[in-house]
């Protein structure tokens, strides 16, 4: 059993927890996961006994002075980063690595149109939206994100930065809204990007538990 446990929401709906949760499997890092479905009359209940924040994901690290919880999803990331520094999840490259932090920085405080106006459904595809309110800007700004990782940073790789990083986990649940709602413009460079990420093994293996959660509700 691992010392850590991450305690994610609903697989097909919660954004942030696909983050660390996409980190600790492509990564390789064992973990346990733990799920608390939202919205359901105990969640609220449930959330304020175990989570900090109140709010999923957090990530428990068993030790022998008692565990020790971490909230917040890059929070989480940084911490995997100092527990498992052999995992390299920043480029090693300092001025990569400054870039790879700002991208993951500018995702985890904006494009807060594209997150309230398209909210990530894991299991939908083709969804035709409206793209007004911001979101064509915010779809823009990462478009043009993605390239210049691309074209920069990431030619020995299929990655941002060409090797896994913190920032790719940071930008999956953007490639599962770009799925859900395209198909949009993007350069070759972040089409490509978007198409390989969506078909990776760890995003396929939350699709799937994401339809075993649907499945039992329904």
């Amino acid at each position: 059993m691992s010392d850590l446990t991450l305690t994610i929401g609903d697989k097909n709906l919660s954004s942030w927890s696909l983050r660390p949760w996409f980190l600790v499997t492509q990564a390789g890092i064992p973990f346990t996961e733990d799920n608390i479905k939202l919205d359901q009359l105990y969640s609220r209940k449930i959330l304020n006994e175990k989570s900090p924040s109140g709010l999923v994901p957090f990530l428990t690290h068993k030790r022998a002075g008692g565990d020790f919880v971490v909230w917040d999803s890059l929070a989480i990331a940084e911490h995997l980063n100092d527990l498992f520094p052999e995992k390299q999840l920043w480029p090693e490259d300092i001025n990569a690595r400054a870039v790879a932090r700002s991208v993951a920085a500018e995702m985890h405080s904006g494009f807060s149109a594209l997150r309230n106006v398209w909210p990530m459904m894991f299991l939908r595809e083709g969804l035709a939206h409206t793209t007004s309110g911001g979101v064509q800007k915010d779809i823009d700004r990462i478009n043009e994100l993605w390239t210049l990782c691309r074209k920069e940073y990431g030619a020995d790789g299929d990655f941002l930065f060409g090797k896994f990083s913190i920032a790719d986990a940071m930008y999956a649940p953007v490639v599962s809204r770009f799925v859900t709602y395209g198909p949009l413009e993007l350069s070759p460079e972040a089409s490509r990007y978007r198409d390989m990420m969506f078909a990776l093994p760890a995003m396929k293996k939350w699709g799937d538990g994401a339809r075993v959660e649907l499945a039992a509700v329904g």
